[in-house]
């Protein structure tokens, strides 16, 4: 597994899904190896979470260099690996049998995936890092993006330009892939549409939170709505709280870190019903989900599919969210919870949710059915394995093709 992040040097979505898939496989008897950049945790500011816990037999490999910074950044300009060339060959040429690289921007980016050796080689979308420089679809800091001006926007969001992104390399280093998996239907079809030359597989994520089915509040208790994500304008989270500063009857706890945090608890200082509690460890999200009406994620910037909902799921909680992307394909797929389309409808869900304790807790018992069904670790594994074995057996179709040549017979004339 190859990803820019991992616990507990990261951020969130990516490498929760990353360590969840790393640890499930080791529990099932294979050997699992995990490469991340700490040089690039560093670049954001980012302090652990938790001490490093890797006694899950996961072997974790940490890229650092003497330069601290300087690495991912060339990778960022570059697209290569740069700096982490000689630590990632190493690492590579292990001899593994399958190598899945998830969000490489900053781990050694589209310059690496020509490095592995594995006999399979599979890339698993997180973000809308291959077509966009912001990773996200969010224009100038300000909206979701409507139009391609990817220069300009790069300079207003504070990200250098990379001028690899105007060249062939993605493409190029795109046909050492096997297979792309995209874990929403919205997010293979950007990335199809963009005709980056591979197949791309739909296929959902998991919850790593295990949660349990529990019965809905009771009617005196007090209304309670969860976001849980980066605190960002993207998410929609000042837009959310501003709502729920007119609903003093509804509390909202914020989960999460992110660079409008402190403008946030500054502004609702005074108002209790909206509580802020910064980076909650994994382990214990579970409990904020179970004690919640509903989660709702106002993103605003297009999601790829967002793993707060399936955990929400698995914690029989069901989840309000808008059309931004992937967002709404579980929650449509389940009938767990409500997409809205604009100002009125988001309205019209928190009440019905809040006031109609029952109509909250048959979705949350649609929610946890979807996840034992749709979203488990068990389902995600079985077809993750089948996948791999089914690239093994067409390669060795075909090499076993290439090897039976026809020879010609010589005849005298």
């Amino acid at each position: 597994m190859v990803n820019t992040y991992y616990p507990p040097y990261h951020y969130g979505g990516d490498a929760v899904f990353v360590q969840g898939l790393a640890r499930a496989l080791a529990t099932r008897g294979h050997h699992v190896e995990v490469v991340h950049c700490g040089d690039a945790f560093r670049i954001g500011r980012g302090r652990r979470r938790t001490a490093a816990d890797y006694n899950d037999g996961v072997v974790v490999h940490r890229l650092e260099s003497n330069l601290g910074a300087l690495s991912p950044i060339i990778t960022q300009q570059t697209g290569q690996p740069g700096l982490k060339s000689r630590q990632l060959k190493a690492i590579f040429d292990r001899g593994f049998d399958v190598v899945n690289f998830h969000n490489i921007s900053l781990a050694g980016g589209p310059g690496m995936l020509s490095m592995s050796n594995a006999p399979v080689n599979l890339y698993t979308l997180h973000e809308h890092w291959m077509l966009c420089g912001t990773h996200i679809f969010w224009k100038d800091r300000s909206k979701a993006c409507d139009e391609r001006q990817c220069l300009r926007c790069c300079v207003k969001s504070g990200v250098p330009p990379q001028l690899w992104r105007y060249t062939g390399l993605l493409k190029q280093e795109l046909r050492h892939i096997d297979e792309i998996l995209s874990p929403s239907a919205y997010t293979a079809r950007r990335h199809a549409e963009a005709d980056l030359g591979r197949p791309i597989r739909v296929m959902p994520s998991f919850s790593s939170v295990q949660g349990n089915g529990k019965e809905r509040q009771t009617a005196d208790q007090r209304p309670r709505f969860v976001f849980s994500g980066r605190v960002t304008a993207s998410k929609g989270v000042d837009w959310l709280t501003e709502w729920f500063a007119k609903w003093p009857q509804y509390d909202l706890d914020v989960l999460g870190t992110g660079d409008i945090l402190d403008d946030l608890r500054r502004r609702y200082a005074n108002c209790p019903s909206i509580q802020f509690h910064g980076a909650i460890e994994h382990a214990d999200m579970a409990v904020w989900y179970q004690n919640a009406t509903a989660l709702i994620l106002p993103s605003r910037a297009p999601e790829v599919f967002p793993l707060c909902i399936l955990e929400a799921f698995a914690c029989g909680t069901p989840a309000i969210v808008s059309t931004a992307g992937g967002a709404p394909e579980a929650v449509e797929r389940s009938g767990a919870g409500v997409v809205y389309r604009n100002d009125r409808e988001f309205q019209q869900a928190v009440e019905a949710l809040a006031e109609d304790s029952r109509l909250a807790a048959q979705m949350g018992r649609l929610g946890r059915r979807a996840y034992e069904e749709l979203y488990s670790e068990n389902r995600y594994v079985s077809d993750y394995l089948a996948l791999i074995e089914s690239i093994q057996d067409r390669k060795a179709r075909t090499s076993k093709g290439q090897h039976q040549l026809t020879v010609p017979q010589v005849g005298s004339e």
